[in-house]
C-alpha cells in the first residue's frame, strides 16, 4: 500500500537517507530535498549549481553530500542552512562517509579527499589515477575505496597514507562492504567482473566470485554476502555468498539486472532494472534452496506393516537439579 508520493523537479537517481522523521534525497535538477518521512511534505530544498548525485549522509545532525558542481556540502539537517562547502577538482557523485570528526569522499578529479566534519578544511587528499564514483568506507581506523584506474585502496584515516591497494584489472566503480576484517568489494566490467574479498589489513585476495557484469555494491550480513549480478547476456540474478568462502549459497534469478541491497530485520529488499523490488529470507531466498513441499499421502495407498513388534525399554525420568 502506497502511503505518499513526492514529485521531484527531474529524476532522483540517489539513494534517499532518513534521519529523525525526515528524508533526504537529491535530484537532477540540482536539489537536494527534505521531506517529511510520514507525510512526504517537503520541508525544504536546497538548490546547487549543478546535478545532486550523490547520497547523502546524515549524522549528527548535518546533511553531507556532493554536487556535479563539483562542491562537497554541510548543511543543518532540520533547516536545510549551508554550513559549509568545499570545492574539489571535479565532480562529486560519490557519497561521504562521516567518522571521527572527517568526512571522506572521492571526486572525477581522481581524488580522495578528507574534510573537516565541522568546518570543510581540508586535512588531506590521496591521487588516484583515474576517476572516483566509488562511495568510501570507514573501518578499522582506515578508509576502503575504489577507482576507475582498477585499484582498490585502503588509506590511512588520520593522514591519508597508503596502507595497501589491490588492482582488480577492472575499474571500480561501487563503494565497497567491510565485516569481520575483510573488505567486499564489486567489481563490474569483464573480464574480472564479480565479487572479491580482500584482508581488510593486508590487502590480501581471500576469495572472488566471477560474473558477465556486477551492477551495484555488496551488502554483508549474518555471514552472508548479498549483490546483484548478471550472469548472462540480460539475465540477472542477486546472489547470496558465504562472506568467508565465497561458495554460492542461493540465488535468484530477475529478468534482467538487480541493484544494491538492503538488509534490515532479517530480510533482504533488492531492486531490479525492471522495476520490481523484492524481498528474501536471508537463508533461504533463492529457488536453489528451498525445500521442496511435503506431500500429503494417498490414504488408499497406506498398508500396516505386520512385521513390526513393540520393545519396552525402561526409562529414567529427569526430576529437576
Amino acid at each position: 500500500m502506497k502511503l505518499w508520493s513526492f514529485t521531484a523537479g527531474n529524476s532522483v537517481q540517489t539513494s534517499p537517507a532518513v534521519a529523525n522523521g525526515i528524508v533526504y534525497a537529491g535530484a537532477w535538477d540540482k536539489r537536494l530535498y527534505a521531506l517529511n518521512a510520514h507525510t512526504g511534505t517537503p520541508l525544504w530544498t536546497f538548490t546547487t549549481g549543478s546535478h545532486v548525485l550523490s547520497s547523502p549522509t546524515v549524522t549528527n545532525g548535518v546533511v553531507y553530500f556532493g554536487s556535479w558542481d563539483n562542491h562537497v556540502y554541510a548543511l543543518d539537517a532540520r533547516s536545510g542552512a549551508k554550513l559549509w562547502s568545499y570545492a574539489t577538482g571535479g565532480y562529486v557523485s560519490s557519497s561521504p562517509a562521516v567518522a571521527n570528526g572527517a568526512v571522506y569522499v572521492g571526486s572525477w578529479d581522481g581524488k580522495v579527499y578528507a574534510l573537516s566534519a565541522r568546518n570543510g578544511d581540508l586535512l588531506w587528499t590521496y591521487p588516484t589515477n583515474n576517476i572516483v564514483i566509488s562511495s568510501p568506507i570507514a573501518a578499522n581506523g582506515a578508509i576502503y575505496i575504489g577507482s576507475e584506474d582498477y585499484n582498490v585502496y585502503a588509506l590511512n584515516a588520520s593522514t591519508g597514507s597508503l596502507l595497501w591497494s589491490y588492482s582488480t584489472g577492472d575499474p571500480v566503480f561501487f563503494g565497497p562492504a567491510v565485516a569481520d576484517g575483510i573488505v567486499y568489494v564489486s567489481v563490474g566490467d569483464s573480464p574480472n567482473a564479480g565479487i572479491y574479498a580482500l584482508d581488510a589489513y593486508s590487502g590480501e585476495l581471500l576469495w572472488r566470485y566471477l560474473t558477465l557484469e556486477t551492477g551495484a555494491a555488496p551488502a554483508v550480513a549474518n555471514g552472508l554476502v548479498f549483490v546483484g549480478v548478471i550472469v548472462r547476456e540480460a539475465e540477472g540474478s542477486v546472489l547470496a555468498l558465504n562472506a568467508r568462502t565465497g561458495d554460492r549459497l542461493w540465488s535468484y534469478a530477475t529478468n534482467y539486472g538487480a541493484n544494491s541491497a538492503a538488509v534490515a530485520n532479517g530480510l533482504v529488499y533488492i531492486g531490479s532494472d525492471t522495476g520490481t523490488v523484492y524481498a528474501f529470507d536471508l537463508m533461504g531466498g533463492g529457488a536453489e534452496q528451498r525445500p521442496e513441499t511435503s506431500q500429503r499421502p494417498t490414504f488408499s495407498t497406506l498398508r500396516p506393516d505386520l512385521n513390526l513388534r513393540v520393545t519396552k525399554t525402561a526409562t529414567r525420568h529427569r526430576g529437576r537439579r
